[in-house]
């Protein structure tokens, strides 16, 4: 019997309907409705009715009730004991990200954290979004860096934005600060062979009623931007992924923004470890970390 399952008809019965438990709990209603069709499919039982009212336990429901109250509590009593005994003097943290979140996002986070925890093991493991997705559901990661939105079965908090930018190679004529579309249509572009990235610059350019001429379609961003300082095309890179942008190489924004939201993800229903939890603290910038907020320009890593 899954315990955060228990947890949650706790917290249905405890404030009376699906959305309030799931905002007192930090996960999405459709969780907490999955956590419960699970439970009562597992015990072949209703433990809840459900109506106009919210929801209220049924007969076999309040039964259940009290030995579920048991259990959690007995959980609770027995991480309490641990806690006391090792704090985060120990444990292990296992994050995965997409490759230029792992290298300008990440790296302050987890010195910060070992700084403050050093004995808590800390692994990062670079891969691309749909490996990050997977990872989390094999288990084999606490926490994943994925771009925004997800699936419902992950719940995700944002914790950056990365602004969309045009690489521009040299010209004898000094470029215009702001780019218009006109212009843009005048460059053939060095396209990121990454699905959500092409996606998002195509459906954008669509959006606006523009035409994207492609030259190429490259695996890796640092590729394309030693293109583009080559003289081979123009490019529309997250910011944070074209970085470093080498000498000779212009950056404009796109005439109307473009952002990519990213975001740490976690399975639902998983019950996580207090090293678990106190990162996605320094992610979110809450608990013990909370500080000064980060600037737009320290966000999209510029320099």
């Amino acid at each position: 019997m899954n315990i955060a399952h228990l947890q949650i008809f706790l917290a249905v019965v405890e404030y009376g309907n699906f959305s309030t438990a799931a905002l007192n709990l930090d996960i999405s209603q459709s969780a907490v409705s999955r956590a419960i069709a699970s439970l009562e499919e597992e015990l072949g039982v209703s433990l809840l009715s459900r109506g106009r009212f919210g929801a209220r336990p049924t007969l076999i429901g309040d039964r259940v009730l009290h030995y579920a109250r048991q259990i959690v509590q007995a959980r609770e009593d027995i991480e309490h004991e641990i806690n006391l005994e090792k704090g985060l003097h120990g444990g292990r943290v296992r994050i995965a990200s997409f490759r230029s979140a792992a290298t300008h996002l990440l790296p302050p986070k987890i010195a910060r954290f070992s700084h403050r925890f050093p004995s808590v093991e800390v692994t990062l493991t670079e891969d691309d979004p749909t490996g990050v997705e997977q990872a989390l559901r094999e288990g084999q990661v606490d926490i994943g860096l994925v771009p925004l939105p997800r699936s419902e079965e992950f719940d995700t908090w944002e914790i950056a934005r990365d602004e969309y930018v045009v690489l521009l190679p040299q010209s004898p004529e000094p470029l215009p600060k702001t780019l218009t579309w006109e212009e843009l249509s005048t460059h053939s572009f060095i396209l990121y062979n990454y699905a959500e990235c092409t996606s998002a610059v195509r459906d954008h350019w669509l959006e606006w009623g523009q035409s994207l001429k492609v030259a190429y379609e490259i695996k890796e961003d640092s590729t394309i931007v030693s293109m583009v300082a080559q003289g081979l095309g123009a490019a529309i890179l997250p910011r944070l992924a074209a970085l470093p942008i080498p000498e000779g190489v212009q950056v404009r924004s796109l005439p109307v923004p473009l952002v990519r939201i990213i975001g740490a993800a976690v399975l639902s229903n998983v019950l996580f470890s207090p090293a678990v939890l106190t990162f996605l603290d320094v992610l979110k910038g809450t608990g013990m970390f909370a500080g000064k907020r980060d600037t737009p320009e320290v966000r999209q890593g510029l320099t």
